[in-house]
């Protein structure tokens, strides 16, 4: 997989998590842990993201 193809699945799982959370929020019968671990998750995506983008490119 490229890097730019790799970007674009983390891009997207990110939107995707996004998503999530704006819909559990909307239910006030979801666990606060569960938002949280979303909230993680889509961190640590975002982090990875930003890793690669720091990546040097190669010639």
């Amino acid at each position: 997989m490229s890097l730019a193809n790799h970007l674009e699945e983390l891009q997207r799982k990110h939107g995707d998590i996004e998503r999530e959370i704006d819909q559990a929020l909307l239910h006030p019968s979801v666990d606060d842990l569960e938002i949280a671990t979303l909230k993680r998750r889509k961190l640590a995506i975002k982090d990875e993201i930003e890793k690669l983008r720091a990546q040097p490119t190669k010639h």
